[in-house]
């Protein structure tokens, strides 16, 4: 044997006995050669492609691509698949699974003979579980994003994923376009394979792993199609293997100096209001402290500077020509910690020092941002103790600061039923609430949060009034909504006492969300309400409403706070 200690791998190969006999054994059943596993590191190709996922289907053909480049770096590919989450086809919500997925990855890349990974990420909460799981393992690591679709087409006009099937389907429910032009635009919307071509989740997600160093500078926004998405993948394969020779993993990287990094490029890219979850959940993972008020500090004052749906006019192919990540990062670069280290090798303020805006109109300049202050907000008071989430840059400015009379929805069933009904009592004033959206009430805190405009609003011009609830949203997603209030509605949070026809003020400039109910007439509702449980008896549901924790912790599982590194199990026994 030519390896010595000081790859992870040895400990599976290097041995000269019966369970080094087992695993060489088996690989060579596979063709491999003897040197290709005893000396070199062994590189784990995390997958998350399925046809279930349509954003994630192509990842195989990525796959390949790291291999190869693997190979010339002179490391061992091993490609190996994990479950893939998807928000288009999976139902309650694919958040619901991110834990499951991360438990998964994590238990995968600590089990097998692993020196550094590649996580192959498409769909929403697909990057985000993949940081999550290597996080707790901190191995060295790259997440390579699988890239948007191109843009969306139809009758000469762009449309963009998510944010137009908003706006097309109130059209249609007040008569503007008719159904066939309805059922036809879904066609031109998605012209090829890859994730929402808004600034929704999935590409908010692939930005901010750029943001905070686990990708490859430049990359994140790359079309899925564009043949660059390969040529990179390539790259980051050969990069890899040198990780693993420097030694340089997940905790070196995702440190307090990249998240805020993260979350100040969110805030001026205007991401989606999901990321405040997951990088809290991520920050928990490497045992770093990350408040919902670090969010809106950072984020505080931070110009909107990407001019993209659904807070503006372009989508994710125009933000890669005009530049990407690297481009809005320099023109913000005062705001950031120049020094924070990345996969490349080089810190951030190196990766992006010569990078250049070619479309200002689609990347602003620092001097001529879309907003002056688009980012996320965090909300405090009486409803939400542990705050809530708006994302201001895709809401209206003139509900920024509201009073007015709530219309409540106890459950998504509830809001079904009633919300296009002639008889709902609302007008452009009210508020809509829903409760029992929040992580354990639907469970997985799925994205019904932002409530459709009722029709006899929507009849009168009226397109946007404030809603309020445990839930979340789409990242694709605009409007005055209001997100993530915890504690949630199930367990009895302020939220759960709301009843029809309560006063709630908003005031997004002082950061403040007031149920204008006496504390003593709360107290009386909070003794007369029943304790609810939830209703959920076995499998993998029942794990997550046993140990989910609220939206203000990340919603990640109280067991998996924390790093449980990368020590080699117990040998295989005879």
């Amino acid at each position: 044997m030519n390896q010595s200690n000081r790859l992870r791998s040895a400990k599976w190969f290097s041995r000269i006995d019966h369970a080094g006999f087992e695993h060489r054994t088996h690989l060579k059943a596979r063709g491999h050669l003897s040197d290709m596993f005893e000396g070199r590191p062994v590189i784990g190709i995390a997958n998350s492609a399925s046809d279930l996922v349509p954003c994630n289907a192509h990842l195989g053909q990525l796959a390949d691509a790291v291999s190869r480049g693997v190979l010339e770096a002179g490391g061992f590919p091993l490609v190996f698949p994990t479950m893939s989450i998807g928000d288009s086809l999976m139902r309650p919500t694919g958040m619901l699974f991110r834990n499951l997925m991360s438990m998964e990855l994590e238990e995968l890349l600590r089990s097998n003979p692993i020196d550094g990974a590649v996580l192959l990420s498409g769909c929403d909460n697909t990057a985000p579980a993949y940081l999550m799981g290597a996080a707790s393992v901190d191995l060295p690591t790259i997440l390579v994003h699988g890239g948007s679709m191109i843009n969306g087409s139809f009758k000469g006009q762009t449309i963009g994923s998510g944010t137009d099937i908003i706006r097309l389907g109130n059209d249609y429910r007040v008569g503007k376009i008719t159904k066939d032009d309805f059922v036809q635009s879904e066609a031109g919307m998605s012209r090829s394979i890859g994730h929402c071509n808004t600034i929704g989740t999935a590409a908010t997600m692939g930005g901010l792993a750029e943001a905070l160093g686990m990708s490859l500078p430049g990359t994140s926004a790359i079309p899925a199609v564009d043949s660059r998405r390969l040529t990179t993948s390539q790259l980051a394969g050969r990069r890899i293997v040198e990780m693993v020779n420097e030694g340089l993993c997940v905790s070196d990287i995702i440190t307090l100096d990249a998240l805020e990094n993260a979350i100040k490029v969110n805030a001026a890219v205007g991401g989606s209001t999901n990321a405040i979850l997951h990088l809290i959940a991520l920050a928990g993972r490497l045992e770093l402290p990350l408040s919902m008020r670090d969010v809106d500090q950072l984020s505080k004052g931070v110009p909107l500077l990407a001019n993209l749906q659904p807070n503006g006019d372009y989508l994710m192919e125009d933000f890669y020509l005009a530049g990407g990540m690297p481009a809005l990062m320099n023109t913000m670069r005062t705001t950031l910690n120049a020094d924070a280290r990345t996969v490349s090798g080089s810190s951030i303020g190196r990766n992006i020092q010569n990078a250049d805006i070619y479309n200002n109109d689609v990347i602003r300049p620092i001097s001529d941002p879309v907003k002056q202050d688009g980012g996320l907000a965090v909300l405090f008071g009486n409803l939400a103790p542990n705050g809530a989430v708006i994302k201001p840059s895709a809401a209206s400015v003139a509900l920024m600061q509201h009073r007015g009379r709530s219309i409540v929805f106890e459950n998504i069933e509830e809001l079904e039923q009633r919300i296009d009904s002639p008889d709902l009592e609302v007008d452009e004033k009210s508020i809509l609430v829903l409760k029992d959206a929040g992580p354990r009430g639907y469970p997985g805190m799925s994205e019904v949060g932002n409530m459709r405009i009722p029709k006899k609003l929507l009849d009168r011009g009226i397109t946007d009034i404030i809603r309020i609830s445990d839930g979340r949203m789409s990242g694709t997603a605009f409007g005055t909504v209001i997100l993530h209030v915890s504690p949630e509605a199930l367990i009895g949070g302020p939220l759960s006492l709301v009843k029809e026809g309560d006063i709630i003020e908003v005031d997004v400039d002082k950061r403040r969300i007031h149920l204008e109910v006496s504390d003593v007439e709360l107290e009386k509702r909070q003794k007369s309400q029943p304790t609810r449980e939830v209703n959920q008896s076995r499998g993998y549901t029942k794990l997550f409403t046993d140990h989910v924790l609220q939206a203000d912790r990340g919603c990640d599982f109280d067991f998996l706070v924390g790093r449980s590194g990368s020590a080699v199990p117990a040998r295989k026994g005879f």
